[in-house]
């Protein structure tokens, strides 16, 4: 099938999520897809699904989610900066997952301490008498 025939009638939506470098193989975009992480213009679709230039496309990728609009269609997978322009992020869908980013940051840096040293003997004063082991 050439490049002409295929723009014409659009592209499998598994393909083109791996063209556009989305997911690094084909079977985690086929997973994604019938697991309803990804829609197309709202709806949950197939695997199979020919999609075109214009469609809205909206994938969950773990915490974060992009919401991108189809500009160019590819079966092929190239370089990443070729695989950027077959795509374009809305203003929303970046400034959401900048926000969510630093949410997790916070959250993050609130739970962890920042040094990974054993505790001291007074440390361990404090646990045993929190433990009431006086």
């Amino acid at each position: 099938m050439s490049e002409e025939s295929s723009a014409a009638s659009g592209v499998r939506l598994d393909k083109w999520l791996w063209a556009a470098r989305f997911y690094k193989t084909r079977a985690l975009a086929v997973e994604a897809i019938d697991g309803g992480k990804v829609q197309v213009d709202g709806d949950r679709v197939k695997r199979a699904k020919h999609i075109k230039a214009g469609n809205e496309i909206r994938i969950r990728q773990g915490p974060y989610e992009h919401i991108v609009v189809v500009r160019q269609l590819s079966e092929r997978r190239g370089p990443a900066s070729e695989a950027a322009a077959l795509y374009e992020e809305t203003a929303s869908s970046v400034a959401a997952r900048q926000e969510r980013s630093l949410q997790l940051k916070a959250v993050h840096s609130a739970f962890i301490p920042d040094d990974n040293a054993r505790p001291t003997k007074r440390d361990r004063r404090k646990l045993d008498r929190l433990r009431g082991k006086d």
